[in-house]
Protein backbone atom coordinates (compact mmCIF):
# COMPACT_ATOMS: atom_id res chain seq x y z
CA UNK A 1 0.00 0.00 0.00
CA UNK A 2 2.46 2.24 0.85
CA UNK A 3 4.75 1.54 -2.47
CA UNK A 4 1.58 2.61 -4.07
CA UNK A 5 1.35 5.89 -2.43
CA UNK A 6 4.38 6.86 -3.23
CA UNK A 7 4.61 5.53 -7.08
CA UNK A 8 1.14 7.75 -7.34
CA UNK A 9 2.49 10.93 -5.16
CA UNK A 10 5.86 10.75 -7.12
CA UNK A 11 4.48 11.07 -10.77
CA UNK A 12 2.16 13.45 -8.92
CA UNK A 13 4.69 15.60 -7.90
CA UNK A 14 7.33 14.94 -10.97
CA UNK A 15 4.19 16.23 -13.22
CA UNK A 16 3.48 19.23 -10.92
CA UNK A 17 7.31 20.38 -10.04
CA UNK A 18 7.64 20.27 -13.87
CA UNK A 19 4.45 22.53 -15.02
CA UNK A 20 5.00 24.89 -12.16
CA UNK A 21 8.20 25.15 -12.80
CA UNK A 22 7.66 26.10 -16.04
CA UNK A 23 5.48 28.88 -14.82
CA UNK A 24 8.16 30.27 -12.66
CA UNK A 25 10.77 30.51 -15.55
CA UNK A 26 8.25 32.11 -17.60
CA UNK A 27 7.36 34.92 -14.90
CA UNK A 28 11.24 35.45 -15.00
CA UNK A 29 12.77 38.51 -16.64
CA UNK A 30 16.43 38.81 -17.36
CA UNK A 31 17.85 42.20 -18.66
CA UNK A 32 21.86 43.22 -19.29
CA UNK A 33 23.10 46.21 -16.84
CA UNK A 34 26.28 47.18 -17.46
CA UNK A 35 27.21 43.86 -18.80
CA UNK A 36 25.72 42.19 -15.68
CA UNK A 37 23.20 39.62 -16.21
CA UNK A 38 19.86 40.46 -14.45
CA UNK A 39 17.14 38.33 -13.30
CA UNK A 40 13.66 39.35 -11.73
CA UNK A 41 11.52 37.24 -10.95
CA UNK A 42 7.41 37.67 -9.78
CA UNK A 43 6.86 34.22 -10.17
CA UNK A 44 4.51 32.74 -7.17
CA UNK A 45 6.81 30.07 -5.68
CA UNK A 46 4.56 28.86 -3.45
CA UNK A 47 2.87 25.98 -5.56
CA UNK A 48 6.36 25.15 -6.86
CA UNK A 49 7.63 24.47 -3.46
CA UNK A 50 4.34 22.20 -2.74
CA UNK A 51 5.11 20.41 -5.68
CA UNK A 52 8.37 19.65 -4.63
CA UNK A 53 7.55 18.21 -1.03
CA UNK A 54 4.80 16.26 -2.58
CA UNK A 55 7.82 14.91 -4.77
CA UNK A 56 9.77 13.68 -1.88
CA UNK A 57 7.45 12.44 0.19
CA UNK A 58 6.11 10.13 -2.42
CA UNK A 59 9.67 8.99 -3.32
CA UNK A 60 10.73 8.71 0.27
CA UNK A 61 7.45 6.42 1.07
CA UNK A 62 8.29 4.36 -2.48
CA UNK A 63 11.91 3.64 -1.34
CA UNK A 64 10.92 2.96 2.51
CA UNK A 65 8.51 1.01 1.27
CA UNK A 66 11.05 -1.69 -0.23
CA UNK A 67 13.47 -1.60 2.30
CA UNK A 68 10.32 -3.34 4.61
Amino acid sequence: MKRTIGIILTLIGLVSTTITGMQVLEDSDSFNVLGLDVVVSQADYTPFIISVVVLIVGVVLWVGSRRS
